[in-house]
């Protein structure tokens, strides 16, 4: 087998295992479900990727670098576009979740899969602890940071619970569980990525300035 057909088939794994873990979690999951909707043997799925815990591992840690970095990426050019005025609240807030927004406009149907993912492993008490630390929290402490800039006389918990919430709202909007759907009778939609973010970040602009203080 050529080097272009492992890379083929594991990506074609990969691409499997991150829907199945989408619609299933971790538990409700096999290697043989992986592997029969890649249409490959399940000798060879273990060849590439080990157990069902690793490919876990690597379906999460695919996208995660290039979500990670483009926030980094947003947040420091909008800082040194802040020449003469601060960096806005905004601008912090666009920098943390524009790239979500971004990545589901490629047109690329695993983004959606792995958003749903995410979701899954952000409100995961195990898998939060395992997977967030290396990918994901190192970049939320450069937000924190900038954001104790925009609210110097705030504290440090109201911050930090702020910032909870925005998580909790994000990750209900990744996963894209059709309620807000439901519940709207059709005027919303939860695959309206537009909309959500176009209205997150001036709700979550408003909820910091209400309990951290500032205009």
């Amino acid at each position: 087998m050529n080097k272009k057909g492992k890379g083929e088939k594991s990506e074609r794994i990969l691409d499997v295992a991150e829907e199945l873990f989408a619609l299933h979690g971790y538990d409700g999951v096999t290697m043989r479900q992986i592997s029969t909707g890649a249409q490959v043997d399940v000798a060879l799925a273990n060849y590439h990727f080990g157990k069902k815990l690793d490919v876990f591992y690597a379906v999460f840690n695919r996208r995660a670098a290039l979500l990670s970095d483009t926030r980094r990426e947003l947040l420091l050019k909008s800082q040194q576009d802040a020449t003469e005025k601060p960096q806005t609240l905004e601008q912090i807030i666009a920098a943390f979740l524009l790239p979500l927004k971004f990545a589901q406009e490629t047109g690329d149907p695993g983004w959606k899969n792995y958003m749903a993912l995410l979701a899954y492993v952000m409100t995961s008490p195990i898998w939060s602890k395992k997977l967030m630390k290396d990918n994901f929290d190192k970049r939320v402490v450069e937000f924190i940071e900038a954001l104790k800039l925009a609210f110097p006389k705030a504290k440090e918990e109201d911050i930090h619970w702020c910032y909870h919430y925005v998580s909790g709202a994000l990750a209900l909007t990744l996963a894209q569980t059709g309620r807000i759907d439901r519940l709207s009778g059709g005027l919303c939609l939860s695959a309206d990525f537009d909309a959500a973010y176009d209205r997150m970040i001036p709700f979550v602009a408003a909820g910091f300035r209400e309990v951290c203080g500032g205009k």
